[in-house]
């Protein structure tokens, strides 16, 4: 099976009513392999004037695409299903290229992204409505769902088929243009995902994509112009805001799915083994680098140290390597920032008395590769328990009580996701309903799933991805009365 692709084959232009094109300016931007900090692309650099070329655009096709027939989308989006599965293996490679992921979570990260396009397929046939008689008997209340119009798209760099896929399947299943900019990081996935759009029939102008290195040049406009009516962004929570701030000048919807804290708890009476097989899901899903990476691990006093010996050796056997390479585990970080922020946050940590079961160091050799890490005896002041750490680094902290646990686990201003492990389902449903979190994941490690509704409460975010409601973020409602 190969998992090697032409380069020459890759598309590395904006995408702006049905056209491939280069930036106004004719400038363009790197895209590096961080495991050999080799350039294996230039991707075209938009700026403000490709901007506007592209939510014009989206803004002029919204009128007929408005009125297609859900059949027509839903046909779309199982073509563009059936077109990534058939293309797993080169978008793995692409994938794997510009982020030197393991190739395995590679094929894993298409297979999520491609059930995405078939999910929302199958959403946009069942965009209903209401019907009931007002309460006086005068008229009848209708009640229809129309699409909200054109929408601002921006995804991060970590999950660049799986986010595109997250946010672009649900608008075209609504009836909605849009607006895309992927991650300056990693645009040569998002790209070949534009592609298959294309090539599955979706028509001019619904699809705009703007590659840039200068997010603000561009997705400024969008939000300024008064042409899109809403906005669905994964990133940070700072850059979260700066959009919500943006969005209150023309009140557009907003979708954000903010950063993350998740707290990894394991009670006493936890089946360690499993404990410790979804402690490698939760933390190590894409190097660590996840909004739902497990950031704090509070282990019962009890078995803090079973639990500590047998994921710290588990941690220490993962391979560590170029995501390219058979038997890789675990790649590098995605740049030299996002390293030298890990490294800090260890020697922070261990100046505070942490101490190191495995890992704690930086290979030797070319990459931002940083070695998969178990600290014990954190204290709470330590800057990770604080901080989305987006890295390989397990922070472990005992606690004696179910009280005290779910207080610090609840200590945070994020709550996208929880951990529990627990061989009490009462005992698991109480933490569920206790823990302050969008998602709870009960003695597993991965709750993303396309028919769950994927998002968290507090800075973690506004509104929900995936699932039966993840369509209605992209729907307006419409009453009408009939008089009797």
């Amino acid at each position: 099976m190969t998992t090697s692709f032409d380069p020459s084959t890759l598309r590395t232009e904006l995408f702006i009513d049905g056209a491939w094109k280069g930036a106004a300016s004719s400038a363009t931007f790197p895209v590096e392999n961080p495991a050999t900090n080799e350039i294996i692309a230039h991707v075209a650099n938009g700026g403000p004037e490709d901007a506007v070329l592209a939510i014009t655009a989206a803004g002029r096709a919204q009128a007929v695409w408005g009125k297609s027939t859900p059949r027509e989308r839903a046909d779309i989006l199982r073509r563009a299903f059936e077109l990534v599965i058939a293309n797993t293996e080169r978008f793995a490679a692409i994938m794997t290229a510009e982020m030197s992921k393991p190739l395995a979570e590679a094929r894993g990260e298409v297979a999520y992204g491609a059930d995405m396009l078939r999910w929302f397929s199958e959403e946009a046939v069942r965009i209903g409505g209401d019907s009931t008689t007002a309460t006086d008997g005068t008229t009848r209340i209708m009640i229809t769902k129309e699409p909200i119009g054109p929408c601002v798209l921006v995804t991060p760099w970590n999950f660049p088929l799986a986010m595109g896929a997250r946010k672009i399947a649900p608008a075209v299943a609504a009836g909605c243009t849009m607006v895309f900019k992927p991650a300056a990081l990693t645009p040569l996935t998002s790209l070949a995902l534009v592609e298959i759009f294309r090539e599955a029939g979706l028509p001019d102008g619904v699809l705009n994509v703007v590659t840039t290195s200068k997010a603000a040049s561009v997705v400024d406009h969008w939000m300024s112009n008064g042409i899109a009516r809403k906005v669905s962004f994964t990133g940070s929570t700072e850059v979260g805001k700066t959009l919500l701030r943006q969005a209150a000048t023309n009140v557009m919807r907003s979708s954000m799915e903010l950063g993350g804290n998740a707290p990894f708890i394991v009670l006493a009476d936890a089946d360690i083994e499993k404990a410790v097989e979804g402690a490698l899901k939760a933390k190590m899903r894409n190097m660590g680098e996840a909004c739902t990476a497990a950031n704090r691990f509070f282990v019962h006093r009890s078995v803090v140290e079973e639990f500590a010996e047998k994921f710290s050796k588990r941690m220490s056997e993962l391979q560590v390597g170029n995501g390219a390479e058979a038997g890789t585990d675990v790649g590098p970080l995605v740049d030299r920032k996002g390293l030298e922020k890990v490294e800090s946050l260890v020697a922070d940590t261990v100046s505070k008395c942490a101490r190191i079961l495995t890992g704690g160091r930086r290979p030797e050799g070319p990459g931002y590769f940083y070695s998969p890490t178990v600290l014990v005896d954190v204290a709470l002041d330590s800057d990770l328990m604080s901080t989305e750490i987006f890295g390989p680094v397990a922070a472990i902290t005992p606690f004696d009580s179910e009280d005290e646990v779910l207080r610090l686990a609840n200590d945070t201003d994020w709550g996208l996701v929880g951990y529990v492990f627990t061989q009490s389902l009462d005992k698991g449903m109480q933490f569920s309903s206790q823990l302050e979190v969008g998602m709870v994941g009960l003695n597993t490690g991965l709750v993303s799933n396309p028919a769950a509704p994927f998002g968290g409460v507090k800075q973690s975010g506004l509104g929900r991805e995936g699932g039966k409601v993840g369509i209605e973020e992209y729907l307006e409602y419409k009453y009408t009365a009939l008089a009797v």
